[in-house]
């Protein structure tokens, strides 16, 4: 998913822009909000940044609690290393970065496309960290999908081109021809300049024993006619503390389709499960 051209939203809280070392790798963060709960943001992969998620949902979630968004490695303004783009170093880096940040009590995992899979390995990993889960349209991790993935991202001249017009083609009007230049000169530097196809299909799978540390509440949002909307549905199965909720007349750019109906949902999920969290707590 792409970064949608919008006005800044309007706030009234304090905005903080800063750098953080984190595994190693400086990470682009905004920071927003104030409260007892803190909500990460997970963005998606190549043809996305932090500013996806802020000019939909986080703004909206900030005026009650505190909002954390980032720059995967080699996205956005975050450092663009060579290697370490595994799912496990992305991980790492999410763990470095709320290390660095002082953020020692779980949080809620706020993920799109792949950042709903970084956000389920970072659970399995690291399950005393989060306190709950919201998917959209997120990867599962399961048996193959590094492979898939790899493929994807190995297309080029027409197919390439069919491939990002079919995935993007809900936001391609919002941007200008310059943005959509810029986005699309950053991605092929991250895939033809880096390890990141490679570390894509040799990242590992999640299987019974990873799912089976995720014990926190989960919402997964997925489209009607999302590609990896099977996927949402067997981990629905898997965990015992999932809600799936179909997006009718969707694809997998659910979070552009029904970009209101998305922001709905996480805000009452993450204000419901923040009260839980909170009382856990005292």
């Amino acid at each position: 998913c792409a970064t949608p051209a919008a006005p800044l939203p309007s706030t009234s809280r304090s905005l903080s822009v800063a750098e953080t070392l984190a595994n190693g790798v400086r990470h682009h963060v905004q920071r927003i909000g104030k409260g007892d709960e803190t909500v990460v943001f997970l963005h998606g992969l190549v043809m996305d940044n932090l500013s996806s998620w802020y000019f939909t949902v986080a703004a909206r979630v900030a005026k009650s609690a505190d909002v954390i968004l980032y720059d995967l490695r080699g996205h956005g303004k975050s450092e663009r290393p060579a290697s370490g783009y595994r799912t496990d170093d992305l991980v790492a880096d999410l763990l470095g970065l709320l290390d660095g940040l002082q953020v020692t009590h779980p949080v809620h995992l706020v993920g799109n496309s792949l950042g709903g899979l970084l956000a389920l390995c970072f659970a399995a990993a690291h399950p005393d960290r989060v306190a709950s889960l919201a998917l959209v349209d997120a990867h599962v991790g399961l048996a193959g999908w590094g492979d898939r993935m790899a493929a994807t991202l190995k297309l080029e001249g027409d197919d390439r081109d069919r491939m990002i017009g079919e995935s993007f083609k809900t936001w391609l009007g919002r941007h200008s021809e310059r943005k959509r230049t810029r986005l699309a000169k950053t991605a092929e530097a991250l895939v033809s300049s880096t390890s990141l196809v490679q570390d894509m299909k040799s990242s590992p799978s999640l299987g019974d024993t990873e799912f089976r540390r995720i014990a926190c509440p989960v919402l997964a949002l997925y489209g009607e006619h999302s590609d990896v909307r099977d996927a949402g549905e067997k981990l629905a199965g898997l965990l015992p503390h999932c809600e799936l909720r179909i997006v009718a007349g969707c694809s997998h750019s659910v979070l552009w389709e029904a970009t209101d109906h998305v922001r709905q949902e996480i805000v009452t999920w993450v204000t419901a499960h923040a009260r839980v969290a909170k009382g856990l707590r005292r």
